[in-house]
């Protein structure tokens, strides 16, 4: 017999930590390979852990809404042999840690191999000095830069340990993806009594109660602003109609309005990249990728963001078969922590359910989220060479809402302007 140690798995570069919400397995039952054996919730989406090999799982390290990190070992499970499944092989783990240890000594071996030479300095540096230098890796140049306040300007022991306090004390980088201030934890609050009797009291879930964290904390963050825009979208109707049983066909995928729609929205995070950013205090992160959040019900009718990377490098093809994928995981539960990780902007269809417009909440630390209205039949004026008629056109309204903090209206309109421009220009004879 062997014992397998289960490690909660890497979940994304900014996922560290995760809560345990359920055991799906207990102490004595049998696990195949693959197998889930509880489930586990992040700040961003719950998911399950699998077992990477068959066995029985005899410990429980951890309990339900224990908080564990990445690495950590959270169940032993008792395999029939010493060696793991097929699935994990030593071979594939080993030539990965023996190349990054060997890369190290190299890099031990070099450093000890050539030693500083403070003979090159034509400053004098005393033999105290010279040691503290060596131990903490100081070069000569570094040496020489540090102003002395000894006899002659001498650098002094007082004064390179200072500069090596000085140096362990990095600023503040501004890193790729901003970090952002969770919501403050949420105090627990005697149970309500209802006061007729009839009332039913019910607990939020622990997603409703991550979600009102965030919303409140995005509506004291930022400066909420809208525009507003309404749109004349009848040749994508009609191109929709006329395309989707052969697209369907051919793909094998559904064609919703919504890739239209987020094609759009790629083009003109293109044209305006001020709108593709973050705020990280002070600061303004202009971002490389176009990654669009697009909002998705969750199994309990909860909202979750996941993210289609490098929206602007897709065809219409490739976007839906995008969106098609993370809805149907959304609303199976089955999406990864990555799917919900490095967004620049977002767009929610307020129009499923009907509404006409919206005025949606920033998702930190984005500076602007879209609303997609409810597309509607109404009369409109139509402008013709040879005179205004009123005709029957197919329109819905763009809700834009921006951080004026960073986007002033010119930018936030301009913006929900040119999205408007490409579904009115969409060309009803264009191929998928």
């Amino acid at each position: 017999m062997a014992r397998f140690e289960l490690k909660l798995p890497k979940m994304g570069e900014s996922v560290a930590e995760a809560t345990i919400t359920n055991w799906l397995k207990q102490v004595g039952d049998k696990i195949e390979a693959d197998e889930a054996v509880l489930e586990i919730a992040t700040d961003k989406v719950d998911s399950e852990v699998p077992s990477e090999v068959s066995g029985i799982l005899v410990e429980q390290l951890f309990g339900k809404d224990d908080l564990v990190q990445v690495g950590q070992t959270i169940a032993i499970i008792e395999t029939e042999s010493n060696s793991v499944s097929q699935k994990v092989k030593i071979e594939d783990i080993v030539p990965v840690e023996v190349a990054a240890i060997e890369k190290s000594v190299e890099v031990v071996k070099e450093t000890l191999a050539t030693p500083t030479n403070f003979s090159d300095s034509d400053k004098f540096f005393s033999p105290l000095v010279k040691n503290i230098a060596k131990e903490e890796g100081i070069s000569v140049a570094e040496l020489e830069n540090i102003s002395g306040s000894g006899k002659d300007g001498r650098v002094t022991k007082e004064d390179i340990l200072k500069f090596v306090a000085d140096r362990k004390i990095a600023p503040k980088a501004i890193s790729q993806e901003p970090v952002i201030s969770k919501p403050a934890p949420i105090i627990q609050q005697p149970t309500p009594v209802s006061v007729n009797g009839g009332d039913e009291i019910i607990e939020m879930d622990r997603m409703r109660k991550l979600i009102s964290g965030y919303m409140v904390a995005s509506v004291q963050t930022s400066a909420h602003v809208q525009s507003f825009i309404e749109v004349d979208v009848t040749n994508i109707v009609k191109w929709r109609e006329k395309v989707k049983a052969t697209f369907e066909k051919r793909e094998g995928e559904k064609l919703t309005y919504t890739p239209i729609f987020m094609e759009a929205v790629a083009k003109a995070l293109k044209d305006f990249p001020m709108m593709n950013i973050a705020v990280d205090g002070d600061f303004i992160i202009k971002k490389k990728n176009i990654n669009l959040g697009m909002a998705a019900s969750l199994p309990n009718g909860n909202l979750i963001v996941p993210v289609i990377k490098n929206a602007d490098q897709l065809n219409l093809v490739g976007m839906a078969k995008a969106v098609n994928d993370l809805g149907s995981r959304a609303k199976a539960g089955k999406l990864k922590p990555d799917d919900t990780q490095g967004g620049t902007y977002t767009v929610t269809n307020v129009g499923t359910f009907g509404s006409v417009f919206g005025t949606p909440i920033i998702n930190q630390p984005q500076v602007g989220i879209l609303a997609l209205g409810a597309i509607r039949k109404v009369p409109a004026v139509i402008e013709t060479p040879e005179g205004d008629f009123i005709g029957i056109r197919q329109k819905m309204f763009l809700s834009h809402s921006y951080d004026h903090r960073v986007v002033d209206g010119a930018l936030g309109g301009s913006f929900v302007k040119r999205v408007a421009e490409y579904l009115e220009a969409f060309d009803i004879d264009r191929n998928f």
